[in-house]
């Protein structure tokens, strides 16, 4: 089915609004089942919560309720997740210890990790959990022609690459750099609406892996908001406007450590904590001057899109 643009009406609104209540309160309620019922249990009250969300999207759908039918899809999306992870879990294939991530494959063997990474050793498990959901969001993405529900697809296609080719670390975190400029690159030559979320993630991405190397010291936070104005002109390119919102919020990022590091005492928004000896005028300084170029670049994209 091709793909309707979303039109942000009372309706719609009040349709998004209350779906993902729904899925709030459904996650919600997974997580204190999973408190009370063990494994297969478990695995048994998320199929239950599937089936009742996808039947709903298919209820809606088949009355003519696009946008009803689709957040309600995107809702038994995630459910479609909880629903395999919790069955993976049952079949032994997925668990998580305390302080330990220990990742079970079909073949039987361990892969144990102390780490945080949720990209820690291999695991035909989660790769075909992904492949699993990726499979699913293209399906009822081509059925109900909903924009949003490439949001997941985008998600789980960098969690399968990632973990495919990476087991953390600085590697996975290349990685992700360049699954964003792979995303980059399709919503660029793309003209469907849901191309929005490849645009969103691809910039998340990118902008993730730059901020983890780029973090810490002046000349990195320089390097930085060289990027978010990167941000800003492929907004201005691609007519993407959360590319520049990303780049906006980069450069507030870089402001606030500039600003931090430049009062002797450190600020607070409202003035507690700072004592009189620092140079309590720089932050106003900083977020000014900050503010003044956004305006600026403002005024730039819409001369350039004026001409």
């Amino acid at each position: 089915m091709e793909e309707r643009k979303p039109v942000w009406t009372t309706s719609s609104f009040l349709l998004y609004a209350g779906g993902f209540t729904v899925l709030a309160s459904a996650l919600a309620a997974l997580g204190y089942l999973s408190s009370r019922y063990g494994s297969g249990a478990y695995a048994a009250w998320s199929l239950l919560l599937l089936a009742a969300l996808y039947a709903i999207a298919r209820g809606f759908g088949a009355r003519g309720r696009s946008t009803a039918a689709g957040v309600f899809a995107f809702a038994s999306l995630i459910a479609w997740v909880a629903f395999l992870a919790a069955l993976w879990a049952w079949f032994g294939w997925l668990h998580v210890r305390a302080g330990t991530s220990v990742t079970i494959g079909l073949n039987g063997k361990a892969a144990q990790s102390g780490g945080t990474s949720p990209f820690a050793g291999f695991s035909v498990a989660r790769l075909s959990l992904y492949l699993l959901v990726l499979a699913a969001a293209r399906h009822d993405r081509h059925r109900l022609g909903f924009p949003l529900l490439r949001l997941v697809s985008a998600v789980a296609g960098w969690l399968f690459v990632t973990d495919l080719v990476s087991g953390g670390g600085t590697w996975s975190a290349v990685v992700t750099l360049l699954v964003g400029l792979a995303y980059l690159a399709i919503g660029s030559g793309s003209d469907e609406p849901s191309a929005f979320w490849l645009h969103l993630v691809g910039g998340l991405l990118i902008g993730g892996s730059l901020l983890r190397w780029w973090h810490q010291g002046d000349w990195r936070w320089a390097l930085l908001c060289v990027a978010s104005l990167v941000y800003v002109a492929i907004a201005r390119r691609t007519g993407r406007s959360s590319w520049a919102v990303l780049g906006a919020i980069g450069l507030l990022a870089a402001s606030t450590h500039f600003a931090s590091e430049w009062t002797s005492s450190g600020f607070s928004l409202v003035g507690e904590g700072a004592s009189a000896s620092g140079n309590l005028w720089v932050p106003s300084c900083v977020f000014a001057f900050t503010g003044f170029l956004l305006v600026a670049l403002g005024l730039r994209a819409r001369t350039v899109s004026d001409g």
